[in-house]
């Protein structure tokens, strides 16, 4: 069996205009930095829960709709948060299990 190299071909489309655009519009962040502020936004996410569910305990906040979709918002935040942890660790121990 013989195996040949991959040859490059042109992209065409949707994607073809992504590239296109100028790149000094998207931001070179370190994937890093992505998941800090991902992290952080959950948190804000959770803050924000908190405080909607002190305000309705206080008698601040009179419709319970406002405090249920932040508590949703938030569970769901981390929810997607624990799911992408699970993920990255499988990943990382799938490589370690690798054999080189």
């Amino acid at each position: 069996m013989r195996i040949e190299a991959l040859k490059l071909m042109p992209v065409k489309g949707k994607i073809a205009e992504m590239d296109s655009v100028d790149s000094s519009q998207q931001p070179d962040k370190p994937f890093g930095e992505f998941l800090k502020d991902a992290l952080n936004n959950v948190n804000n996410l959770q803050g924000e829960s908190r405080q909607a569910s002190m305000n309705l305990a206080a008698g601040k906040v009179q419709d319970i709709a406002e405090v249920t979709i932040a508590a949703e918002k938030a569970a769901i935040a981390l929810q997607l948060t624990m799911q992408v942890r699970n993920k990255v660790v499988d990943a990382y121990q799938e490589v370690m299990r690798m054999q080189v």
